[in-house]
């Protein structure tokens, strides 16, 4: 039954995904004066199954001095690691429960690095290794960050089920009680999926396309789909962990559509960072401010335990 339910899901998912897609190219398109797509169905909303099959019947191309297995392989990994993180899905019913899903989400997350990273090598491609590079040190020295906030409203649960959060969220949501984690976690989101404004890995003035650049057909939407499932997937963990986890409700589905929404808002209306900046940070901001916030709420709850 979990099975079942799993793959239901994920083809939902991927639904979501490619109107995801023209939600964003829409909103781009308003907030940059124009229509956005319109011509195919009603509103354009074919547009997104026009795109995918147009990527899917073009030609697969490769370097001729690729390193090929890898080279083929690095976008499935990236879209199974993808489909993995999906399985954390908090459901009441008939599934496996996981008892240890946040460490299951940051084993997937660091995970991910390794198909970034391969996909830019194996192209061996001067541009694609450079962008993958950037992308996997930012990734990397995000997710240390982004870790210690969660851990540090882990300590609010007592348990890394995401189920829980739900349970003690039920009188008050854990944004109110710590709002600058949630200011830098939002922020950890935008680099951890390689978003606006930190989108390094995609810098077209000095590196084309990153480390997808000699990419093309079915390994390019493969690349494509597994971000923006990613971009999903973390809207929903925002939701789970700070704002209130209310599965039962519609409410939820809206906080996590609106959260999308926010990511496409935020690639709209800001300038690329400078490389050094972003460095400086998550170093010199982010992590300070988690630790700091993490040894605060592990002396509050020594104290109320004593």
């Amino acid at each position: 039954m979990f099975m079942l339910i799993y793959l239901l899901m994920i083809v939902f998912v991927l639904i979501c995904v490619s109107f995801v897609t023209l939600l964003e190219r829409k909103v781009l398109g308003y907030i940059q004066l124009r229509k956005g797509p319109n011509k195919l169905g009603l509103l354009g909303l074919l547009q997104p199954f026009s795109d995918g099959l147009k990527l899917f019947f073009k030609e697969q191309t490769y370097p001729y001095k690729s390193n090929y297995m890898i080279y083929y392989l690095s976008p499935m990994f990236l879209l199974v690691m993808s489909f993995l993180m999906w399985s954390l899905f908090p459901f009441f019913i008939n599934v496996c429960n996981f008892n240890y899903g946040i460490l299951f989400f940051m084993i997937c997350t660091g995970m991910g690095v390794y198909g970034v990273m391969l996909s830019g090598w194996s192209s061996n491609s001067n541009y694609a290794l450079l962008g993958s590079l950037r992308s996997v040190a930012q990734v990397i020295s995000y997710e240390v960050s982004m870790i210690m906030i969660m851990l540090c409203l882990v300590i609010f649960v007592f348990s890394y089920n995401l189920l829980d959060f739900m349970y003690y969220q039920q009188m008050g949501w854990f944004m109110f009680m710590s709002l600058p984690l949630f200011f830098c976690w939002m922020s950890s989101c935008l680099a951890e999926t390689n978003r606006s404004p930190f989108d390094f890995a995609e810098g077209e003035s000095e590196l084309v396309s990153g480390f997808n650049v000699e990419y093309s057909s079915g390994g390019f939407a493969f690349i494509f789909l597994s971000e923006y499932m990613n971009i999903i997937f973390m809207s929903l963990m925002t939701s789970v962990i700070f704002l209130g986890c209310d599965l039962m409700s519609l409410w939820f589905y809206i906080k996590i559509m609106f959260i999308v929404f926010w990511f496409i808002w935020v690639r709209g209306v800001l300038p690329r960072f400078r490389y050094d900046k972003l460095m400086y940070l998550t170093w010199k901001l982010f992590l300070p401010l988690s630790l700091n916030m993490f040894l605060f709420y592990m002396g509050l709850l020594i104290y109320m335990l004593h």
